[in-house]
């Protein structure tokens, strides 16, 4: 295979592990709720959901590691724990969510059976893709990811070429931020620090003896490739949403609008196209979080143990089995405890791991990774406590009533402490 062939299968199988059904989920919603608004939104979100994750890849394209380094600079301690935390969160959060997304639109509707035999099903075919991971990325670039893509891309044209009832006014009051913030659901920020891992193991593995420079290359062509699918997608479902918000009840699910939307666009069998588009779309992203994982824990034994690697798999795929018993809504809902703590720390990471190591030293990352973790702390408090009780916070950190309090004073201290560095040492680097 040359390099070119290599680099777009590669950028399929990536862009597969990016676009599960869990994610499929999230976009029409948000043009559902947005109305004219949607092309607010769409910066928001693709700025969380596609640029963010990009920069990841591009930092292990630079790195040429593991997740560990992307926080070495702040501790060797904290970059494992980090690290650890990741991976923990995918595997109880997106990855059983793929398997209820799929229970409630490709399962339960048709076929009536309990979510516990689904769920088991579904993660032993996971687990049998993952023990064989050799095959899975040629598979996903060349099989799945242009089925995935052939459908989406029916679904949407018909969509955007369609006639429904006038748009709605949207609920946002601030489209961009909610988009960004909804953004945060994809998991794609942390899904580029996954598949950034995975994509160098891949690279690694071939046989081709390949220098520095050109997995950098190859790492940075396929990663835009895998966001430049994204960013149409993306951009497509939300307006189709926006488009088609005044077609249903404002109190319709998640799922429920997809269904509603493809039945509504591609008639009687729009149900069968979105199962199908559905169940591989759900697998793809399991199937890369659980390979993921297995080998970053793998890879922290000095035996580099295969067994490790099929016990994590296993575990992972029981804690699917488990998680994967609860309401999509639920799931998500649970998430959004989580991100709003993680998802500041994980962009400040990589950022910083982009930036020259003159304006990102070990003082700035310590100082950006603390400062961007404590003014998080109000956003993941407005879910547990009454708003009003935040009052003071809200008027006293910019941007926090809207869930983005860590950004401004992220900003600063990065200043602050370069300017410090600079002062101490003026001279030209």
């Amino acid at each position: 295979m040359n390099r070119t062939k290599e680099t777009f299968v590669l950028g399929f199988a990536i862009f597969a592990g990016f676009f599960g059904a869990g994610n499929l989920i999230l976009p029409p919603m948000l043009g559902f709720k947005a109305g004219p608004d949607w092309w607010l939104v769409v910066i928001g979100f693709l700025l969380s959901a596609t640029v963010i994750p990009l920069l990841a890849l591009l930092g292990h394209a630079k790195l040429q590691g593991t997740m560990i380094d992307f926080g070495r600079k702040v501790s060797a301690r904290f970059g494992l724990v980090f690290s650890i935390c990741i991976y923990i969160i995918a595997i109880v959060l997106p990855t059983p969510r793929t398997a209820a997304v799929t229970y409630e639109m490709a399962i339960q509707p048709y076929f009536g059976t309990s979510s516990l035999i689904s769920s088991t099903i579904y993660f032993s075919l996971v687990f049998l893709f993952v023990i064989n991971r050799g095959k899975v990325i040629d598979f996903l670039g060349k099989f799945l990811t242009p089925t995935i893509g052939l459908i989406l891309l029916a679904i949407i044209m018909l969509g955007v070429f369609g006639s429904p009832p006038e748009i709605q006014a949207g609920i946002y009051d601030a489209p961009v931020i909610s988009g960004f913030l909804e953004g945060y659901q994809t998991y794609d920020a942390i899904g580029g620090l996954l598949m950034g891992g995975i994509m160098v193991i891949s690279i690694n593995s071939s046989k081709r003896i390949i220098n520095v420079k050109e997995k950098q290359r190859m790492i940075a062509q396929s990663g835009t490739i895998a966001m430049l699918g994204l960013f149409i997608i993306y951009i497509g479902l939300i307006f189709v949403g926006s488009k088609y918000n005044a077609s249903f009840e404002s109190s319709i699910s998640r799922t429920g609008l997809l269904s509603s939307l493809s039945s509504a666009i591609l008639g009687k069998t729009g149900a069968s196209f979105l199962s199908v588009l559905v169940s591989l779309a759900c697998f793809t992203t399991a199937v890369s979080i659980i390979i993921g994982t297995a080998d970053f824990f793998k890879g922290l034994f000095s035996d580099n143990s295969r067994k490790v690697y099929a016990i994590t798999a296993a575990i992972s795929c029981l804690f699917g089995i488990l998680m994967g018993q609860f309401e999509v809504k639920f799931i998500i809902d649970l998430a959004v405890y989580v991100l709003m703590l993680i998802y500041p720390i994980a962009i400040v990471l990589i950022l910083l791991n982009l930036l020259p190591e003159k304006y990102a030293s070990r003082a700035v990352f310590q100082a950006m990774v603390a400062v961007a973790f404590v003014f998080s702390i109000p956003d993941f408090l407005k879910f547990l406590i009454p708003a009003e009780n935040l009052e003071f916070v809200y008027n006293i950190i910019p941007f926090s009533r809207e869930g983005m309090g860590w950004v401004l004073p992220s900003m600063i201290v990065f200043l602050i402490v370069n300017a410090l560095k600079w002062k101490q040492d003026p001279k030209p680097v």
